[in-house]
C-alpha cells in the first residue's frame, strides 16, 4: 500500500522534474514570455499540491475508526484513532499532512455553527482554531491528544438551535435529552491532525466522519467534503446488517460509482468455534449477498473485513488472521481504483497543458528562425550589388519598421478597450456582486413565512448567479474575439508566427455551480423542507452552499485575473522579437553600406545563428517529449499486501 502510494508520488515527481527542465532550458533560451511563466508555473503548483482524499462514512459502533488504523495506522503498533464502543468520533476529523505546520491537532469550536461561515471559510482564519502539538515520540501521550475527537459537553436546548443542532420540530429529539433537559453536543465542529505518516507525506487525506446523524447537522460533510473525496468507504455492522438509515445515506449523499466502497465490517462476530469453516463462509456470503441486494450492488461490491482482528493480525504479525479478515481484498480494491483513477485525471490536464507549452515556444523559435532567414535572403542578394541597391534596400527597412510602429499606435488604442472590458467583466462576477446576492436571498429566506418562499428564494439565488457566469462568458469571449482580431492582423501585415489567444472558459465553474444546486436540491428536497426548521434550513444553506458558491467565484475571478494578465504575452513577446530584427536588419546593412562590416562574415554568422536554432528546435522537442514520456509513464501497481 505504501509503495502504491510511493509509485504515485515518484511518477508525479518524475512529471516535476521535466516540467522544471523544460522551464530552465525555455528561460535560458529567452523563449519565455508572461503566458509560459504562468501556465508552468501553476502546473507545478497543481502537482505539488495534488492529495488524495478518503472518507469513512458510517454509523456510530461500526468498527469505521478501527478500519482505519488497521488499514493506515497498524505499522505504528497501537491505535492511533480512539476506537471503543459507542461513539469514538464525534466531529469530522481530516487526518493530512502539512510540511509547513508542526504536528498536532487543530480544533474548531462547536460555537462557530452559530456563524454564517461554512468550515472552508475558517480554514482561512488560523486564529478561530485551538492547536494541541502532537508529542511525536509519546505514543501514549498521542493517543491521549487524539480522544480530543470524542469530547462532548451539555447544553441547554436554546444554546444547541442556536448551533443548528437541535430541531424542535424532530418528534424524536426530547429522547436525547438528559434528565436537566439538556443536550449532549460535540465539544468540536470539525479537526484536523497534521501527522506525518508516509502515507499522509505522498498527499493522501483521511476523512473520519461521526454518526450518519451528523451528515445532516453538519453540511460541510453533505454538500463538500464527502462528494469531492476521491473515495468513499460506507461502512456497514455484519451483526446488524443495513438499517434503513444507511439505505437512506446511501441513496443520498454516497450511491454506487468510482472510488465508492461498501464494506462489511465485524465479520468476526460470525466466527463460531461450533460451526465449520465453510458454513461461516456461506453465512458471510449470504449477508453479503443481502446488503448488496438493499443498495442495488452486485456482491463483488461488498467487502466483508473485520477491522479489528486485521489491526491485531497486522501488529502482531499473524499472517494467519490477516487473511481471515480478508482486509487484503478491500484494501487492494481501495487502492486500485483510487490511485489510477487520480493518475487518469492528474494526466489529461497535463497532456493539454504540455500542448499548449510546446505550441508556444515552438512558434517563437518559428518566428526567429523566419527572420534570420529573410536577413540572410537579404544579405545573400547584396553579393555584387553596388551601393546604391544596399541603401534602397536601407529605405524599405526603414519604411517597414515605419510601419510597424503605426501599428502599435493601433494596438494602444486596442489596449484602452481591453481594459474598459475587463471592468466590465469584473462587474458580472466580481466577489462584490456575489455579496449582495447571498445577502438578497438571506434577506428573502428570512422574510418568507412558508418553505415554499424559500425555495423560491434559493431557487431565484442560482438563476442569477448562473446569469452572472454567462454575461461573464461574454465578456470574455468579446476580449478574446478583439485580441483575435489583433492577432490576425500582426500576423497578416507583419508576417508574424503568432498563435490565437489563450482560450478562457467559465464551463468548468458552470458545471461547478449546477452541481452545488443539485447538491442542494437533493439534499434539500421537499420531505426535508417539511421536517426541518427554518432556522436551521437557512444555517446549511449559508454555512455550506453560499461558502461554496462563494470559493466558486473566488476560483473563477482568480482565472480571469490571470489570464488577462497574460492574454497579450505571446503578441507582445513576437513585437518585442519583431522590433529587435528589424533594428538588427537595419544595423546590419548600414554597416555593410559604411564598408565597416564584411558581408561574407555577416553571411557565416547569420548561417551559425540558424544552426543554432534548429538545434533549439530539437532540444525543445526533446524536453517536450521527456514531459510527454513522463506523463504518459505506467508503474506497475502492488498488491496492498506489498
Amino acid at each position: 500500500m505504501v509503495r502504491d502510494f510511493e509509485q504515485y508520488s515518484a511518477w508525479r515527481q518524475g512529471v516535476v522534474t521535466a516540467l522544471k527542465n523544460y522551464q530552465a532550458w525555455v528561460a535560458g533560451a529567452s523563449l519565455s514570455d508572461a503566458a509560459t511563466d504562468q501556465r508552468v508555473s501553476r502546473t507545478l503548483a497543481r502537482l505539488a499540491d495534488d492529495q488524495l482524499s478518503v472518507a469513512f462514512v458510517a454509523e456510530f459502533s461500526r468498527g469505521k475508526s478501527e478500519l482505519i488504523n488497521a488499514i493506515f495506522f497498524a505499522e505504528y503498533g497501537q491505535r492511533i484513532l480512539p476506537s471503543a464502543a459507542g461513539r469514538t468520533t464525534m466531529c469530522p476529523t481530516e487526518l493530512l499532512w502539512n510540511p509547513s505546520l508542526a504536528p498536532s491537532i487543530r480544533l474548531l469550536p462547536i460555537e462557530t455553527r452559530a456563524d454564517n461561515l461554512s468550515t472552508s471559510d475558517y480554514r482561512e482564519q488560523p486564529a478561530a482554531w485551538t492547536v494541541l502539538p502532537l508529542n511525536l515520540d509519546e505514543g501514549a501521550e498521542m493517543h491521549e491528544a487524539f480522544k480530543q475527537v470524542s469530547k462532548t459537553r451539555y447544553v441547554p436546548v436554546e444554546e444547541a438551535k442556536r448551533y443548528g443542532l437541535y430541531d424542535e420540530d424532530d418528534p424524536d429529539m426530547p429522547a436525547t435529552l438528559d434528565e436537566n433537559g439538556w443536550v449532549e453536543i460535540s465539544l468540536w465542529r470539525h479537526a484536523i491532525i497534521n501527522f506525518p505518516h508516509p502515507l499522509l507525506k505522498q498527499g493522501l487525506v483521511i476523512l473520519d466522519t461521526p454518526g450518519l446523524n451528523a451528515i445532516g447537522t453538519e453540511p460541510e460533510l453533505t454538500l463538500n467534503l464527502i462528494p469531492n473525496a476521491h473515495a468513499v468507504l460506507f461502512i456497514l455492522a455484519a451483526d446488524t446488517g443495513v438499517t434503513k438509515s444507511d439505505i437512506e445515506v446511501w441513496r443520498n449523499h454516497i450511491g454506487a460509482g468510482a472510488g465508492r466502497l461498501v464494506v462489511l465490517n465485524k465479520i468476526d462476530s460470525m466466527w463460531d468455534e461450533l460451526r465449520s469453516e465453510d458454513d461461516i463462509n456461506a453465512e458471510i456470503a449470504r449477508q453479503q449477498a443481502n446488503v448488496a441486494h438493499m443498495l442495488s450492488l452486485e456482491p463483488r461490491q461488498v467487502f466483508p473485513v473485520s477491522a479489528q482482528k486485521a489491526l491485531v493480525g497486522k501488529i502482531n504479525h499473524d499472517v494467519e488472521l490477516q487473511a481471515r479478515s480478508r482486509l487484503h481484498a478491500l484494501e487492494g480494491a481501495l487502492f486500485n481504483e483510487l490511485i489510477p483513477a487520480k493518475k487518469d485525471i492528474v494526466r489529461r490536464q497535463l497532456v493539454e497543458e504540455l500542448q499548449a507549452l510546446n505550441t508556444a515556444q515552438m512558434a517563437m523559435l518559428q518566428a526567429r528562425s523566419r527572420g534570420i532567414v529573410e536577413q540572410l535572403h537579404e544579405l545573400r542578394s547584396l553579393r555584387g550589388k553596388n551601393q546604391n541597391v544596399i541603401s534602397h534596400m536601407m529605405r524599405r527597412i526603414d519604411v517597414e519598421k515605419k510601419e510597424f510602429d503605426a501599428s502599435l499606435f493601433k494596438l494602444q488604442a486596442t489596449r484602452a478597450v481591453f481594459t474598459r472590458l475587463s471592468t466590465e467583466l469584473y462587474t458580472c462576477m466580481g466577489m462584490d456582486i456575489v455579496r449582495d446576492d447571498i445577502e438578497l436571498v438571506r434577506h428573502e429566506m428570512q422574510r418568507s413565512r412558508f418553505f415554499t418562499g424559500v425555495r423560491e428564494a434559493v431557487r431565484g439565488y442560482f438563476e442569477r448567479t448562473r446569469a452572472n457566469l454567462d454575461a461573464a462568458e461574454r465578456k470574455t469571449l468579446e476580449i478574446s474575439e478583439m485580441m483575435g482580431v489583433m492577432y490576425r492582423r500582426f500576423s497578416t501585415e507583419h508576417g508574424l508566427t503568432l498563435a490565437l489567444p489563450m482560450p478562457f472558459s467559465l464551463d468548468r465553474y458552470r458545471d461547478e455551480l449546477a452541481s452545488i444546486e443539485a447538491i442542494y436540491y437533493k439534499t434539500f428536497g421537499t420531505a426535508t423542507l417539511l421536517t426541518t426548521s427554518r432556522v436551521t434550513l437557512m444555517e446549511k444553506f449559508f454555512d455550506t452552499i453560499a461558502s461554496r458558491v462563494r470559493g466558486c467565484f473566488r476560483s473563477a475571478n482568480n482565472d480571469a485575473e490571470a489570464w488577462l494578465k497574460v492574454i497579450m504575452a505571446p503578441l507582445e513577446a513576437q513585437i518585442r522579437q519583431h522590433k529587435d530584427q528589424l533594428k538588427h536588419r537595419l544595423g546590419s546593412i548600414q554597416r555593410i553600406h559604411d564598408a565597416t562590416d564584411s558581408l561574407e562574415q555577416k553571411i557565416d554568422a547569420f548561417e551559425r545563428s540558424q544552426q543554432e536554432l534548429e538545434a533549439q528546435k530539437t532540444r525543445l522537442n526533446e524536453l517536450a517529449n521527456a514531459i510527454g514520456i513522463a506523463i504518459h509513464a505506467d508503474f506497475v501497481a502492488l498488491d496492498a499486501a506489498a
